[in-house]
C-alpha cells in the first residue's frame, strides 16, 4: 500500500510570510520519506468544518507549480478540484502545464464541488447538484479531448469549445490520471467507472468500503470495464503516529479489499516536516508491505 500526504492547514507554518518555506520543507520531507503522492485542497476559503474560513488558503494549482520545482518524485494534485472552480478547457491547460513542468507527475483529482459559501463570496456560480454532476461528466470529456490529438470542437450541454488546442500536451500518455473523490453510489462511482483511473473514498470502516467497492465493480461491469483498471484509495482522518499498530491493522483490512493507497493528513501538528519524516520512518515502510 502506498502512502500519500494531504496538506490542508497552513497555520502551523507560523504566519503568511513563512508558508512558502514551510510548505516546501514539508514536500521535500515527503519526497525523501517515500510518500507516493502529495495533495493540497482546492478551496478559496478554509473549510468551516475544520477551521475558521479566514484561515490561510492557497490557490491549489499555483502552489503545486511551486512544489513541482522543489520535489523530484512526488505525484502532485488537488484532493479534489471542484468542477465549478475553472472552465474545463482552462483546467485541462493548467494540468498539462503542471505535468510538463513536474516531469510527468500531475494528478487530476476532481469532484462535483460543495462549498457554497466560497462560491457566493467570490461571485462564482454554484448550480444545483444535478447540474454540477452534468458539468463534471462534460469536464472529464473535455480534459481527455484536450490531452489527445483531437484539436477539434467540443459540443456539450454546458460547455462548447471551438478548438480543443493544448500545446504542450501532458508528458503522461493520455494526460494525467484522473481521480474522482466521493462515495455517491448512483452518480459519483458511476463516473469513476466511466472516466477515472482512481477513486478516493472516506475512511468509513471496512463494511462500508466493501459495499462501495462492490457498487463500483457493478458499474464497471455495466460499462464493460475491468474493475482492476481503477485504483482504489482512501483518505484517513487518523494520525498514524498516535497508535501506529492500530492504524496499520485497519489499513491491512483495507488492503484486503483492494485499496492500494491511503492519504494521511496531520492535524494539530506544529512541526509538519518533522511529522512527515516520522511517518516516513515508522509507517511508510510497513504500509508498503501490505
Amino acid at each position: 500500500m502506498d502512502t500519500a500526504l494531504h496538506v490542508a492547514d497552513f497555520t502551523p507554518y507560523g504566519g503568511d510570510e513563512r508558508i512558502a518555506a514551510g510548505l516546501a520543507d514539508t514536500a521535500r520531507a515527503a519526497d525523501e520519506a517515500g510518500f507516493r503522492t502529495l495533495t493540497l485542497m482546492d478551496h478559496w476559503f478554509q473549510m468551516e468544518s475544520m477551521a475558521p474560513a479566514t484561515d490561510p488558503m492557497l490557490d491549489g494549482y499555483t502552489a503545486l507549480g511551486y512544489l513541482a520545482g522543489r520535489t523530484e518524485h512526488l505525484q502532485l494534485g488537488l484532493l479534489v478540484t471542484g468542477v465549478t472552480y475553472r472552465h474545463p478547457g482552462l483546467l485541462a491547460k493548467t494540468l498539462a502545464t503542471l505535468d510538463v513542468l513536474s516531469g510527468g507527475r500531475a494528478l487530476l483529482g476532481i469532484g462535483a464541488a460543495w462549498y457554497e459559501r466560497e462560491h457566493a463570496g467570490l461571485g462564482v456560480p454554484f448550480p444545483p447538484v444535478a447540474e454540477r454532476f452534468e458539468r463534471l461528466e462534460e469536464a472529464l470529456r473535455v480534459c481527455r479531448q484536450m490531452w489527445s490529438e483531437d484539436d477539434g470542437p467540443f459540443e456539450g450541454r454546458h460547455y462548447r469549445l471551438a478548438e480543443t488546442l493544448c500545446r504542450p500536451r501532458p508528458l503522461q500518455p493520455g494526460g494525467p490520471p484522473v481521480l474522482i473523490g466521493g462515495m455517491g453510489e448512483r452518480k459519483t462511482l458511476r463516473l469513476v467507472a466511466e472516466h477515472a483511473q482512481a477513486c478516493n473514498l472516506f475512511d468509513a470502516g471496512r463494511e462500508v468500503l466493501a459495499h462501495k467497492l462492490q457498487v463500483l465493480d457493478r458499474h464497471c461491469a455495466d460499462v464493460g470495464r475491468d474493475p482492476a483498471q481503477v485504483e482504489r484509495t482512501v483518505i484517513s482522518g487518523t494520525d498514524p503516529l498516535v497508535d501506529t499498530d492500530a492504524f496499520l491493522a485497519s489499513m491491512a483490512e483495507y488492503a484486503r479489499l483492494g485499496i492500494s493507497k491511503v492519504w494521511v493528513s496531520p492535524r494539530g501538528v506544529e512541526d509538519l516536516p518533522g511529522w512527515v519524516a516520522a511517518v516516513g520512518e515508522r509507517v511508510v515502510p510497513r504500509l508498503r508491505e501490505l
